[in-house]
């Protein structure tokens, strides 16, 4: 099965994955070093010397590939000019800078291919614990891999384990953000617990690990009722989408889609309770 996965991806999944452990290898470096430059950018949130470091790095493996790149820390681009676009690469090279700045561990490197404003592919690596999660979303699989040796993906690949969303026990896991739980959220736990009737359990986490969660089961629910930017969840979206599961924005009602004139995204819930 392992060998069939490896002859599916496409040319451009490998680049994507290439880019995101040779990024985390960079952000790694900054993170042991010490030396973070933090500064603020104009709506108050930090950057540091990895998340520029990373985005270099991720950009000069994407343009390779001719499609166009939506970074959070690329300048941006202009709607008249990105909705002609049927295709376009969203990258967040450090998701969850606050959580690097703290040293939780709990940030991620994300990538993902839109298409027609859609993703169909996407890459979250955590370069603390060197685990790497992608999904395919026309063959409708993901994977997770821990990368013991960066310089072999042709092995990465052949070892990587499918990964599956649970049925839901008798305790609802829900997320819930390391950084940004509010009592809209607090709210959504309070309904769960009344409509299900069960005991609910809230995993903070940082980053998009959320989304990783979720496609392998160890989540039930995860709701983001509060703001976020389309590269916090596309790649998470892809591999939740891989398995089945759909981003919903609460402001339209259905899938979260990308590359849309603002790239602030509504609030939205993944979600395996029936």
């Amino acid at each position: 099965m392992k060998k069939e996965v490896q002859n599916e991806i496409h040319q451009d999944f490998l680049v994507a994955l290439e880019a995101s452990i040779k990024a985390g290898i960079e952000i790694m470096r900054v993170y042991e070093n010490g030396d973070f430059q933090v500064e603020l950018k104009e709506d108050e949130s930090p950057v540091t010397l990895a998340d520029k470091s990373a985005n270099s790095i991720i950009n000069d493996f994407l343009k390779a590939t001719g499609i166009p790149i939506i970074s959070e820390e690329n300048e941006e681009i202009g709607f008249a000019e990105r909705e002609k676009w049927n295709k376009c690469w969203i990258v967040d090279p450090l998701d969850g800078t606050k959580e690097f700045i703290k040293k939780s561990g709990e940030f991620t490197v994300n990538i993902a291919l839109i298409e027609n404003n859609r993703p169909v592919f996407g890459v979250i690596y955590i370069p603390v614990s060197k685990e790497l999660y992608y999904g395919d979303v026309n063959v409708g699989r993901s994977f997770k891999v821990v990368v013991e040796n960066e310089s072999q993906l042709e092995d990465l690949i052949n070892n990587a384990e499918e990964i599956f969303p649970g049925s839901v026990q008798k305790t609802i896991n829900v997320a819930g953000s390391r950084s940004h739980i509010n009592k809209e959220t607090l709210g959504f736990i309070d309904d769960i617990k009344e409509k299900y009737e069960q005991e609910v359990n809230v995993i903070p986490k940082g980053s998009s690990l959320k989304f990783c969660l979720m496609a392998e089961g160890l989540i039930d629910v995860y709701p983001r009722l509060g703001s976020t930017m389309e590269w916090d969840t596309a790649a998470g979206h892809a591999i939740c989408k891989a398995v089945g599961l759909i981003v919903i924005d609460k402001g339209t009602g259905k899938e979260m889609l990308y590359n849309r004139k603002k790239l602030l995204n509504n609030s939205f819930v993944v979600s395996n309770l029936e």
